[in-house]
């Protein structure tokens, strides 16, 4: 009997560890942060490598080593050791363990100490984090589990390397970063147009959808966009019945702010455009000509701008400062090729051919200097003649919108004028309205 009992109990046992392969259906990479276990969900892993040169990027955040080139991709190296703030374990021959992860649509490479295995588990047992568990933010961890005798802590790497989606919709340059306050909408000093309606209902309306769009889409109402604000609820209002006028999801926001954007957004600026924004640039003194281009994103922006310049201003020296918060898109603007008919007519004389196309000549490369930037910290930047930045104050909190308008005055010359986006104004007496439909410029009348 004794023999029977053995031999069953090792069948159940058997089973049971069958049951439990057969359950498995979720497979992790492990590694080690300061000597604890960490997981990530194996379907983000693209590969694993070791690397021990990057190249440095100014002004980038401490966690940022640098970009890396992974055969032809230049993708940015994230220590995590130095973003959960952890002690590094440096390897002697310099060598850095490095997961390449795919979020989404980009691909990063994160330094760990020690890459150990690929552990598959069954997801039921997958525990919900908690503090005790880990020296980092809880919100970055998407749980624990235990394998084999080894507790592993999972961490959420989406929510680590992915903004949250209202900050994904951000236009290009803008901060990931919200105000502390609650003051989000700037009251103006008299009555919004008089063309909208000022009925009470209507106006607890718009004051919700001032709300929404700040949430949902981090918007803010401010005296800079009130006028297109009040203008796009008349017709959003009238084009829709009162129980649909709320923005109940980020769909509807952006369905709303849909027609608030400048033209050629991410895209090189068509003949068209480029003719007016040459037509409004003034006549400038001085032969040497300094700009601030904000938010330039991956540099269409920036090689559009340039070629205008060099184009109303061939005998001035031309100095583009091009900034952006996407430390991806700001890396590989320098270097970018194209075919010849994605280039707009003004941009072709500019233009080289070489192996993989065409790519802007060096004149137009060492007229622009690429920079990681964020620009509510400090801008170390000379007197400027033009500051480009479409579309950008709008979706900063508005105490952040003063804070950098104030900065364009101080850094402003005599007579230099400031470019915002096509539904963007400077409003008071110190500022003069330049614009010609698409374009909104504004010079300080000091």
């Amino acid at each position: 009997m004794a023999m029977i009992k053995d031999l069953a109990q090792v069948n159940a046992e058997l089973q049971e560890q069958k049951e439990r392969v057969d359950n498995i259906d979720y497979k992790m990479i492990t590694f080690s942060l300061a000597g604890k276990d960490y997981g990530v969900d194996i379907m983000n892993v693209k590969e694993i490598a070791k690397a021990d040169k990057f190249t440095y990027v100014p002004n980038a955040a401490s966690f940022v080593r640098g970009v890396y080139n992974l055969r032809g991709d230049i993708i940015p190296i994230i220590d995590l050791r130095t973003f959960f703030h952890l002690p590094a374990d440096r390897k002697e021959d310099g060598q850095e363990n490095m997961l390449i992860l795919r979020i989404e649509d980009r691909v990063y490479g994160t330094i760990v100490d020690k890459i150990d295995k690929v552990v598959g588990i069954n997801s039921e047992s997958i525990q919900p984090p908690h503090p005790i568990f880990g020296d980092i933010n809880i919100k970055f961890i998407s749980g624990v589990v235990e394998n084999a005798g080894d507790l592993y802590i999972i961490l959420d790497v989406v929510r680590i390397f992915t903004q949250s989606e209202e900050e994904k919709q951000k236009p290009r340059g803008t901060i990931a970063a919200e105000s502390a306050g609650t003051n989000f909408y700037v009251k103006p000093a008299g009555e919004p147009p008089a063309a909208e309606s000022r009925a009470p209902r209507n106006e607890q309306t718009i004051e919700f959808i001032k709300e929404s769009l700040r949430a949902l889409r981090n918007f803010n109402a401010s005296l800079i966009n009130e006028e297109w604000l009040y203008q796009r609820f008349a017709m959003w209002s009238g084009a829709r019945s009162e129980t649909e006028l709320q923005l109940k999801n980020a769909s509807d926001a952006d369905d709303f702010l849909s027609p608030f954007l400048s033209p050629f957004t991410g895209t090189f600026w068509d003949d068209d455009y480029a003719a007016a924004v040459k037509n409004m640039l003034p006549q400038f003194s001085s032969n040497s000509i300094q700009i601030w281009n904000l938010g330039c994103g991956k540099g269409y922006e920036s090689f559009s701008f340039v070629c205008i310049l060099k184009a109303r201003y061939p005998d001035s020296r031309v100095k583009i400062w091009a900034n952006d918060s996407d430390i991806m898109a700001i890396s590989q603007a320098p270097n970018m090729s194209f075919d010849l008919d994605e280039v707009p007519e003004y941009c072709r004389p500019y233009m080289i051919k070489g192996k993989n196309g065409y790519s802007f000549n060096q004149e137009i490369k060492d007229s622009i200097v690429f920079e990681y930037h964020d620009v509510l910290n400090d801008n170390p930047l000379p007197e400027l003649d033009i500051i480009l930045g479409r579309d950008i104050l709008s979706f900063f909190p508005v105490q952040d919108q003063e804070k950098l308008i104030a900065s364009f005055v101080e850094k402003l010359k005599s007579r230099g004028i400031i470019i915002l986006g096509r539904n963007e104004k400077l409003v008071g007496e110190e500022w003069l309205s330049l614009s010609t439909d698409p374009v909104s410029a504004f010079t300080h009348n000091a």
